[in-house]
């Protein structure tokens, strides 16, 4: 996605025919809440991931990626880090993986 996620938001509604006040609704927030988040001017609240989904019928997962990777993208950024993160972090979530599945495949007798 070339956009940002606000803008994302926006084209999607506006795409569907909602106005903001009816997308508001059906996330379950203010209309002026969300006009922010589609200036990017406010976060978009991860726990509506879901509910987006559903009213778009978009693959979750495939919003999640887009989401977070905006998250993440900003929080470096900001940070004024290198790019360097992004494999180091890669590493990383192998790592975390790797120490789940051995503790799932753990037997307790």
């Amino acid at each position: 996605m070339a956009e940002s996620f606000g803008e994302y938001i926006r084209n999607l509604r506006n795409g569907h025919g909602y106005t903001l006040t009816q997308l508001a609704a059906k996330l379950g927030i203010d209309s002026s809440a969300l006009s922010k988040i589609e200036t990017n001017k406010k976060n978009f609240d991860a726990k509506l991931l879901g509910t987006l989904s559903e009213i778009f019928s978009l693959d979750e997962r495939t919003l999640k990626n887009e989401f977070y990777s905006e998250t993440v993208a900003k929080i470096l950024f900001d940070n004024h880090c290198s790019e360097e993160v992004l494999s180091i972090a890669a590493t990383k979530i192998n790592l975390l993986k790797n120490k789940n599945i051995k503790q799932s495949s753990l037997n307790f007798k």
